[in-house]
């Protein structure tokens, strides 16, 4: 399975315009931390950009991310792969239990807050964020509401690294695709 695979079963599946931009960003991210831990850039990037590819279509508790390991299943895809995104939604219940699918897990709830935090600077601009503006967006329970603070706060602990280190990271990670994600 290449990028462009994987690429286009994301766009078959989502239409939606920020869902996309999520993918790319999480694929981002995946991918700069695999390369911070020396693990497999484009395998981290693949799970990135397709963990939540069926949420469009599946969008339940029931549905996602089920039927996406189904599909990812039926197409061959490595079964590291498919349990590492299964993981991703503490609901499912499936261990965490290597360091890629602890890092999806870390990734996936920020790197989608800190978009919408970007999008709500003056300028739209992710490089105006700091890491001190992120937290203090992190404080406030009624912006981007359905982001678990929870699952961030678990995450880091999952992951055992600094939450300032974690979104300084991310900040920098997602700047490398600032045109791509339209901050």
């Amino acid at each position: 399975m290449d990028r462009q695979e994987a690429y286009n079963l994301l766009c078959e599946y989502t239409k939606s315009e920020s869902l996309i931009k999520h993918a790319l960003a999480v694929e981002q991210a995946m991918r700069s931390y695999a390369q911070k831990f020396g693990e497999d850039e484009n395998k981290w990037a693949m799970v990135g950009l397709l963990h939540d590819f069926d949420y469009e279509q599946y969008p339940t508790m029931q549905d996602h991310p089920y039927k996406g390991a189904e599909i990812l299943r039926q197409k061959g895809y490595p079964e590291d792969i498919v349990k590492a995104i299964l993981s991703h939604a503490s609901y499912t219940n499936v261990e965490r239990d290597t360091l890629m699918a602890k890092t999806l897990f870390a990734v996936d709830e920020l790197s989608g807050f800190i978009l919408a935090c970007a999008y709500v600077m003056p300028d739209k601009k992710i490089a105006s964020l700091s890491v001190k503006s992120v937290k203090k967006k992190l404080k406030d329970k009624a912006f981007a509401r359905s982001v678990s603070r929870k699952g961030i706060n678990d995450s880091i602990i999952e992951l055992d690294i600094d939450l300032d280190e974690h979104i300084d990271f991310l900040i920098k990670s997602l700047s490398k695709i600032a045109d791509k994600l339209g901050v």
